[in-house]
């Protein structure tokens, strides 16, 4: 009986409109590529890795939406010069994913003890042979 009163002077919300919201239209335009590249040239220079099987490991193993092999046109492996890997790929993709994935395929190949994998600026990672000085000057 007291309610009465409070009910009729709410608005039906059915006919409540808020102002200001509209829908949200997704413009599809170019999505951002990123590039990124693995330079591996002093241990191919010195013949311990071959730059086309490390390419063949990343197309192989690079996975897009949760499966390897999936690339299509999202992902794009490519050889440039002698050894260095080019990697452009799509918005959502890490450069710490090629990282993890070199460091994968120096441990199959057992180079993991002599090589690190080293990023010289923000796009690009390098092979680099760690430096070992032996000191026998201690005695």
């Amino acid at each position: 009986f007291w309610l009465k009163p409070l009910q009729e002077s709410l608005p039906n919300p059915a006919k409540m409109v808020v102002k200001g919201l509209k829908k949200k239209v997704v413009v599809k335009g170019k999505k951002q590529m990123l590039k990124f590249t693995i330079d591996c040239q002093q241990p191919a220079d010195d013949n311990i890795i071959e730059a086309k099987d490390f390419e063949k490991f990343l197309t192989n193993r690079i996975k897009v939406d949760g499966k390897t092999g999936n690339l299509g046109d999202r992902v794009a492996v490519t050889r440039e010069k002698a050894a260095k890997i080019s990697v452009s790929a799509e918005a959502p993709f890490s450069k710490r994913y090629l990282k993890y994935l070199s460091k994968k395929y120096l441990k199959m190949q057992q180079l993991r003890d002599f090589l690190r994998v080293v990023a010289p600026n923000k796009t690009s990672y390098e092979l680099r042979y760690f430096n070992i000085n032996e000191d026998n000057d201690e005695d």
